[in-house]
């Protein structure tokens, strides 16, 4: 896949309905205060080039997933939708938010008691997040564009079996899309202070000198019951699935999945083996 060395790294924090409430994080949030409960809580940073914490790792794979070092860690797959977007400035702000592409996104995270910030589950190393090799471009990033007809499906493959991880959603059910996300996101980028599981994203992009380009992934999604109770372990395979439903839907896109046609037209998968440490 193409390198996105130079572009920084985000993700966005309860952008889909009961999410964090299965991810076990809700309590997180408890006592932030957010201008729109039923919103996004904020935005994390999973990676910054050429800083020298772990979140300068470079963590994006197309194909694996590595599992940490410490065994006892559980590792979840979070399925999401990641946007390529440009970032335009004046005078050290944001001032716009660009989406130019999208793909699937597995903002695989460690699930571990006790951290103090978001960022600290997201980037363990190298192939620890994972990012489709073919990215599809956007026309409008509105009302009638054309990830509107798309859907994410995702799936854990266990030995013989294929389950399905997390449940099928529109993109459009994500609680923030469209323009009201990218204004949420200028305006996070900009104000968005360190407290409670947050960060001072604003600083992070001016000590990274300022990407032009960043990956964002928008949410993740609701898991199925499956998914929500089981956790990576080597040898799984992680599928994220993006589909048009103008060429195929939900019952052929597990069809597919399960026979390995992962090329489907209408279809753009990111597969990744789980591999130890």
């Amino acid at each position: 896949m193409e390198s996105f060395k130079a572009y920084a790294g985000f993700g966005i924090a309860g952008n889909f309905a009961l999410h964090l409430e299965q991810a076990g994080e809700i309590e997180e949030f408890k006592d932030l205060e957010v201008a729109d409960e039923n919103g996004p809580k904020g935005i994390f940073p999973f990676y910054m080039p050429g800083f020298e914490t772990p979140i300068g790792v470079y963590p994006l794979s197309h194909d694996t997933i590595r599992l940490p070092e410490d065994a006892s860690l559980n590792v979840q797959a979070e399925p999401e939708v990641a946007l390529e977007c440009s970032l335009r400035y004046e005078d050290g702000q944001v001032v716009a938010v660009v989406p130019e592409r999208f793909a699937p996104y597995n903002d695989c995270s460690i699930r571990r008691p006790g951290a103090k910030k978001i960022s600290q589950k997201k980037n363990w190393g190298e192939m620890s997040k994972g990012l489709g090799a073919e990215m599809t471009p956007i026309n409008t990033f509105a009302p009638g564009g054309v990830m509107d007809s798309w859907h994410i499906a995702s799936f854990l493959r266990r030995g013989s079996e294929l389950h399905r991880y997390g449940e099928d959603a529109a993109l459009t059910g994500y609680s923030y899309f469209h323009s009201k996300l990218t204004n949420w996101i200028v305006n996070q980028l900009n104000t968005q202070t360190d407290t409670g599981p947050l960060e001072p994203v604003r600083s992070y992009l001016a000590a990274a000198g300022y990407p032009e380009k960043m990956i964002i992934s928008i949410g993740a999604t609701r898991y199925t019951a499956y998914g929500e109770t089981t956790f990576l372990r080597e040898g799984d395979e992680v599928i994220v699935v993006l589909y048009d439903t103008n060429c195929c839907d939900a019952d052929t896109v597990m069809e597919s999945i399960d026979a390995g046609a992962y090329s489907a037209v209408g279809m753009r998968v990111l597969s990744q083996k789980v591999v130890g440490a």
